[in-house]
């Protein structure tokens, strides 16, 4: 554990500064996002899809979560669109490189059925149709390495996107802006500085360290528990999964319930006070029933008055964790070396 606390081993391990980056999360929420060639009249829209991969997918999901909009609102991570997608449908491309392959076939099915486009993206051919096309897109700034850690640009430029559409209200912004004030120190707490005897962020990832680690959250924050899966998957090149209550009761559940006792897990619960009275009753039992079955849980209890508070603390805790953990397993926590050598395997004849 001394490891986290030694400033010098952490940036000879972190040559990214992923940890830093982290701590400016918040004020990706206030930088002002402009879109370019809103529509000059409101289209009529039944549907929405957000389609993108990875983070960009994850920032649809938690949107989609957070805001509970009254018409369906669709995030696929596939080369092609559900068949009911068609001219009422918003579809908004996501992807910070701009060269996601099954972003930018998506796009060209979402063309072939003649449905509303948006564009999100940072740069690359996605970018570059919008600007071509005209089409109605928002320039995410990012580092260039770690777009899973532009979450928060991520989320401010759908919003941007939905109110050019009318279908939020501008007044979200305040919500978010109030969110990033309430944040805006969290390096006080998580940060590299905070001692591992004083800091959750450390002692976390501590308790991941040698273990596949397993995330649980009720239906309300299943993309929070996406968020862990993948920032430890990404940052701490370590494997994960995540479920969600009450469906984890109906398979996985018994999956915990054979031998060997000792499994090689770390178990952790989200817990949030926006919870279903009934998840949080399942969430008690379970851990009852399964005790001695499975690893002690580690309850995550989400902190903020409101869920998208909530969901951008857990977000910037997963951050923090995930790359101390990736420090504990001797991994660089930014690059993602496996996915670029994939990438590059694809683009070949």
């Amino acid at each position: 554990m001394d490891i986290l606390d030694d400033p010098n081993q952490i940036r000879q391990r972190d040559t990214k500064n992923a940890l830093g980056m982290a701590g400016e999360e918040p004020k990706q929420l206030l930088q002002r996002l402009e879109v370019q060639n809103s529509p000059e009249q409101t289209p009529h829209i039944e549907t929405i899809v957000v389609t993108g991969m990875g983070g960009s997918a994850l920032a649809g999901d938690m949107l989609r979560d957070w805001l509970d909009l009254p018409l369906p609102f669709q995030v696929v991570k596939d080369y092609v669109l559900p068949k009911y997608v068609g001219p009422s449908t918003l579809v908004i491309a996501c992807s910070f490189s701009g060269n996601t392959e099954e972003t930018l076939s998506a796009l060209s099915d979402a063309r072939s059925k003649g449905a509303l486009i948006a564009i999100a993206a940072g740069k690359g051919k996605l970018l570059e149709t919008a600007q071509t096309d005209g089409l109605p897109y928002v320039v995410m700034p990012y580092d260039g390495v770690t777009p899973r850690m532009f979450l928060a640009t991520n989320l401010r430029a759908f919003l941007e996107l939905l109110i050019a559409y009318k279908l939020v209200d501008a007044s979200v912004l305040l919500e978010l802006e109030s969110a990033a004030s309430n944040l805006i120190d969290i390096e006080k707490v998580w940060g590299v500085a905070v001692p591992f005897k004083e800091n959750p962020a450390k002692q976390l990832a501590w308790h991941c360290a040698g273990k596949t680690a397993v995330f649980y959250a009720g239906p309300r924050f299943r993309s929070a528990a996406y968020k862990w899966k993948i920032a430890i998957n990404e940052s701490a090149k370590n494997t994960a999964w995540c479920d969600e209550y009450s469906e984890f009761n109906h398979n996985e559940f018994m999956g915990w319930a054979s031998h060997p006792v000792e499994k090689p897990f770390a178990v952790f619960d989200l817990r949030s006070s926006f919870d279903d009275p009934r998840i949080a009753k399942r969430f008690e039992i379970s851990n009852r029933l399964l005790s001695g079955l499975r690893p002690k849980e580690t309850t995550i209890t989400l902190e903020g008055e409101t869920m998208l508070e909530q969901f951008l603390w857990s977000n910037i805790l997963a951050d923090y964790t995930s790359a101390y953990l990736g420090i504990l397993n001797g991994v660089d926590p930014a690059p993602v070396p496996l996915i670029e050598k994939l990438k590059q395997e694809l683009a070949k004849p």
